[in-house]
């Protein structure tokens, strides 16, 4: 049977008839409503839509892909992850920069107004630091860790071309974060992090789950405030060494960033994924014969002082000149320092230190019932009374004793003199016990100076001022509370956590010159 003309054109007309109709009732039945849109219900055991744009034309809305939990808490790890799996999905597909930097400007915000309820939940439950310098730790990475403005695109043109480099979101991270900065470091990795494109899983102390929570929670409601998706950050209710298991090997953890010590962080290495790991430091400080005692003394009792001592990069042990170390010491103690006699020094060894015999003499180890405890309940412990406002306790020791070699967590700082810059340098490098993360000297001898700064070879090496200077506390630069020396990132920030992409238009495309 033949077909004219005619009939193709009725067909035809005919097919786009119906293609119309079905369209219009497809864009009626996609078309988004007028009501909030409604986040979807996490049901252990139940599997979730994953994210999927349905039509170039009808984008998912980035609030519908999240799941709900307790405001980023949840029962298990799997369920954290997944849920801060579907939440950076949404978080890359429907947020550009400037949202990004919307949602960080209110966890600043509400981070800045709950400042003194983390610092007293976190002394409260942990038992350690103290609650007014908690306060300035935390409000320190609100206001200084940098967000957006790290992530500087690269260009370089040529006569072959243009090619850019970006900072991709590497996706979900998997973070252990330690009992002696809790929230600070929680807030800390959660900016630098969101910044990135990322979302995190935390695994946090478990000394310290419930403040943990706290800041975990404030942080979801403000970015759910600001209009972000839920669950950017979230964490598993009771955290354990198993939990971590179950983090490092889930296959949507992409990375896996560690706050805390070496074995932690050798842990994580085995994982065979990205890893950045903040290690133990036992920072040595050097004042040499030139130096302005009285400004070392402040310095020192400054940062040794701060927070019971409990910062990684706080100054642990002092080498001095001899020639100088009578005026550092009554400087010292003009700063409120309590310097031990032999007696004192003895009972305050037997206080916070243990030891295990072994084959080489006896092997010490900091007692963790005084890690991060007031100097005055210390000396209140040993008999001293009407010294319950002390902030250091300071002695004059050898080069190889205990509280020299031991990463304390303690305000008690002792003190070595040195003959001359050599010993120094060599007694400082050994007490350092190349973990290569924070030094100072106070010297106004710049040869010096530069001498100690490159045998030490730390992250952080201040000069004539408190090692806190070293994460902007007093200093300038941004700051951190994941300082990666072990695998070399350094002073963490946006860029950290993200990954190079590179785009390259060729055979000499877009250039106007």
């Amino acid at each position: 049977m033949e077909i004219g003309q005619k009939d193709i054109e009725l067909i035809v007309q005919q097919v786009l008839k119906n293609v119309v109709s079905q369209a219009s009732q497809a864009g009626a039945s996609s078309a988004p409503s007028s009501a909030a849109p409604q986040v979807k219900t996490y049901r252990p055991g139940v599997p979730v839509q994953e994210f999927s744009m349905k039509s170039p034309y009808v984008p998912v809305s980035a609030a519908a892909q999240t799941v709900q939990g307790d405001y980023g808490v949840f029962d298990t790890m799997d369920q954290a992850v997944e849920a801060a799996y579907l939440a950076q999905k949404a978080y890359q597909a429907g947020f550009q920069l400037r949202d990004r930097e919307r949602l960080i400007k209110s966890i600043r915000e509400t981070g800045i107004k709950n400042a003194e309820k983390l610092a007293r939940m976190s002394v409260d439950e942990t038992g350690l630091g103290r609650y007014e310098d908690k306060i300035l730790k935390n409000m320190l990475v609100l206001e200084r860790t940098p967000g957006t403005e790290c992530l500087r695109t690269e260009a370089i043109s040529g006569d072959d071309g243009l090619t850019i480099v970006e900072h991709s979101p590497y996706g979900v991270i998997g973070a252990i974060t330690p009992v002696t900065n809790p929230t600070e470091t929680i807030i800390n990795n959660v900016i630098s992090m969101l910044s990135g494109g990322n979302s995190v899983v935390f695994n946090v102390h478990p000394s310290a789950k419930e403040v943990c929570r706290f800041a975990v929670q404030m942080i979801n409601r403000a970015i759910e405030e600001a209009g972000g998706p839920r669950n950017l950050a979230t964490m598993v209710k009771n955290p354990t060494l198993e939990t971590v298991s179950e983090l490092s090997k889930n296959e949507k953890v992409r990375m896996l960033v560690g706050t805390g010590g070496m074995p932690m962080v050798r842990s994580l290495l085995q994982s065979g994924k990205k890893v950045i790991g903040a290690g133990a430091g036992n920072p040595p400080v050097i004042v040499d014969e030139t130096a302005d005692i009285k400004r070392a003394a402040k310095e020192i009792f400054k940062g040794a002082s701060f927070d019971n001592n409990i910062l990684c990069l706080a100054e642990k042990e002092v080498f001095v000149i001899e020639s100088v170390a009578t005026d550092l010491v009554y400087n010292m103690i003009q700063e409120g320092a309590f310097l031990l006699n032999e007696s004192q020094l003895e009972k305050i060894m037997n206080l916070v230190l243990t030891y295990d015999e072994t084959p080489k003499g006896r092997e010490y180890h900091t007692s963790k019932n005084w890690v991060g405890k007031d100097a005055g309940k210390m000396l209140d412990a040993i008999g001293v009374q009407g010294k319950s406002d002390c902030r250091l306790l300071i002695c004059e020791v050898g080069p190889d004793h205990p509280f020299v070699l031991l990463e304390q967590l303690m305000p008690v700082l002792p003190i070595v003199k040195c003959r001359n810059l050599d010993e120094a340098i060599k007694y400082a490098m050994i007490a350092e016990h190349g973990n290569r993360h924070t030094a100072s000297m106070f010297s106004q001898n710049i040869n010096n100076l530069t001498r100690f700064a490159r045998e030490v070879e730390t992250t952080i090496f201040v000069k004539n001022g408190a090692t806190l200077a070293g994460v902007g506390f007093g200093g300038e630069g941004h700051t951190t509370m994941t300082i990666a020396g072990p695998t070399g990132e350094g002073i963490t920030n946006a860029v950290s956590f993200t990954r190079q992409r590179r785009c390259a238009l060729s055979e000499g495309g877009f250039r106007i010159i």
